[in-house]
């Protein structure tokens, strides 16, 4: 039997317990009470989840024979860090368990408990930033949507989590297993791209209204060049300080944040529609299919085709 230890922290999102189904449904999916779970925390008793929701938990120890410890996310990482006494739990529990694994900002207390150091990561994008500044010994790579770098392992976010916990059943009990888990769940197996679930508009978050208007008009127009002369006009600069305002108010070039804009709604033409590919490149501005196709391996790790089977799976 392979037990796993869920860590819970006040403030912890309830969301990252709904993992637990999967490995549920790992045990139906081979006839026996493979995983078994228990929620855990480092003084023991009930912890309010961002809810105000009351779970019952056991004290964490070192010695408890938990094979695999997972460790929830909480909404804001940066207001609550983890105190010394989890940090510390955690650097014990390492040294006994085979896996460790952080669900959307739960790897920023494997950061703090110096767990992540010199490996890679991912984390929720709204705090990937947050985390390569806090944590420069951490490859954190936020468009993916969980990382397994040895013992470690991380994910995205909360429904990332998902993927995540899915993963290790097939690692754990074979890829039919983890197959027969997706079907009853109503999830892709393995789901293509990166953290899609957030808008590149919103990532790019500029601070006025110029730059926001250019960016609309971007949007607008994908199917065209949009050189930067014709976005800085949008924004009545010229091409040279539009191309200064922009990179300062979104920390990418306009070219690469045009990029982006074509991947996001490429993305989700191939996603929801039956376009053939060409279609979809000529339609968001790619030069042809070979080139989308080349951005796509770049920004998503993944080629258009594999979405679309993904999608279609």
């Amino acid at each position: 039997m392979h037990h796993i230890g869920y860590l819970l922290t006040e403030g912890f999102q309830i969301m990252g317990l709904a993992t637990q189904a999967v490995f549920e449904h790992a045990n139906e999916a081979a006839g026996e009470e493979f995983y078994r779970m228990r929620n855990y925390s480092v003084e023991g008793g009930e912890v309010s989840s961002s809810l105000g929701m009351r779970v019952s938990t056991e004290k964490a120890t070192a010695s408890a024979t938990i094979d695999t410890w997972v460790v929830c996310g909480v909404a804001n990482p940066l207001e609550f860090p983890a105190s010394a006494a989890e940090r510390a739990f955690l650097q014990r529990a390492a040294k006994k368990a085979r896996r460790i694994a952080g669900i959307c900002t739960g790897g920023f207390v494997l950061a703090e408990a110096g767990l992540l150091a010199r490996r890679r990561a991912t984390t929720h994008w709204a705090f990937a930033q947050a985390m390569r500044a806090r944590f420069p010994e951490i490859q954190v790579e936020d468009d993916r949507i969980y990382i397994v770098d040895g013992a470690l392992w991380t994910s995205a976010g909360m429904t990332a989590g998902l993927d995540l916990a899915l993963a290790m059943v097939g690692k754990d009990l074979g890829d039919e297993a983890a197959r027969s888990v997706a079907h009853k769940m109503v999830m892709h197996q393995h789901r293509a791209g990166g953290q899609s679930q957030h808008s590149e508009m919103l990532a790019l978050a500029p601070k006025t209204d110029r730059i926001q208007d250019a960016l609309n008009y971007a949007r607008s127009h994908l199917k065209r060049a949009l050189t930067v002369e014709e976005l800085a006009a949008q924004a009545n600069l010229s091409a040279r300080q539009f191309t200064r305002v922009f990179t300062a108010e979104t920390g990418l070039s306009p070219a690469k944040a045009i990029e982006g804009l074509r991947l996001e709604a490429a993305r989700l033409m191939i996603e929801q529609s039956r376009h053939p590919l060409e279609v979809v490149a000529r339609e968001t501005g790619f030069r042809d299919r070979r080139h989308m196709r080349e951005v796509f391996l770049r920004g998503f790790g993944v080629a258009p085709q594999s979405l679309r089977r993904e999608g279609r799976a």
